[in-house]
Parts: C-alpha cells; sequence; structure tokens
C-alpha cells in the first residue's frame, strides 16, 4: 500500500503532466449492416457533414463506455456483443493532441429510429456505395479502409 507522500507524489505529477501535456481522445464507431451493406452515418446540428457517430471520452469513462453511451445517444443503438476496435488515430484538425478510437459494431440493435434534437440533425443507415454527397473525408477514409482497399492512415 503506497504511503500518504507517495501517494502525494503522484497526484502532482499526474496534475503537472495534465497542464504540461494534455491530451483529449474521442470515439467514433462504424455500426455496419453487412446483410443490407449499410452503415450508420450523422449530422450533427453544429458542424457541416454526416459522420461516423461518436463523441469525447468523459472523465472516468472507458472508450468502451463511452462509444456505448454515444452510439445511445446519437443513434438508439445498443451493442448485442463486443465492439471491435479497429484503429486509434491523431485528429491534427480538432488540435496536436486529439485522439480518436475507431470500432466496428456489427452486432447491435437499434431501438428506435433516430428522431432529430438540438445535437443530431439527421441520422441513418446509408449504402456504402452511396454515401450521401456532403460525408466528411475522413469518414469516407476510415470507411474506405474497413471496407476498401485504402491504406490505414494514422492521423484522422
Amino acid at each position: 500500500m503506497p504511503t500518504r507522500l507517495q501517494w502525494l507524489r503522484v497526484k502532482l505529477f499526474h496534475g503537472w503532466f495534465l497542464l504540461r501535456r494534455p491530451m483529449t481522445l474521442g470515439v467514433r464507431g462504424i455500426v455496419h449492416d453487412a446483410e443490407a451493406g449499410t452503415v450508420f452515418l450523422i449530422r450533427h446540428t453544429y458542424i457541416d457533414g454526416w459522420q461516423l457517430p461518436g463523441g469525447g471520452v468523459e472523465v472516468g469513462e472507458t472508450m468502451r463506455l463511452s462509444l456505448e453511451r454515444e452510439l445511445a445517444e446519437e443513434g438508439n443503438i445498443a451493442f448485442t456483443a463486443e465492439p471491435r476496435l479497429v484503429s486509434i488515430h491523431l485528429n491534427r484538425q480538432a488540435s496536436p493532441r486529439d485522439h480518436v478510437a475507431l470500432y466496428l459494431i456489427t452486432e447491435y440493435r437499434q431501438t428506435a429510429p433516430k428522431l432529430p434534437d438540438h445535437e443530431i440533425a439527421e441520422a441513418g443507415f446509408f449504402p456504402l456505395d452511396a454515401l450521401p454527397d456532403a460525408t466528411t473525408p475522413a469518414t469516407r477514409r476510415r470507411l474506405a479502409e474497413v471496407f476498401g482497399d485504402a491504406v490505414l492512415e494514422h492521423h484522422w
């Protein structure tokens, strides 16, 4: 068991590290219906383009729990089996310290269609070969890496 001094030292080190090297972490999910050949995309109210659902990992939250929460909020989607971590990317568009974990979800259920709200303007399943014109370049790259022959890029 650590002494009080050791505990304090660890807390001070982590505080200093947070100030010197803050990093953000997010998750995105490719919800794929293999039988229909479709993926689930969302369009936010506050940013242009169709994207994969996801968001930031909150303090004290695992990436998996964050993904589960985000998919429920943004698409009424619940896992019926564990998602698979596909890749982790540096998102320099957001900041030089933002990372995004990408998961593939193939076993799920949608409890109800996602209706528009203050965050999500539209949501739905789209054929991989007929994505909306406004699908973001990063989303297209991730889908090509997973379902096509594109080489994995480590930057979002």
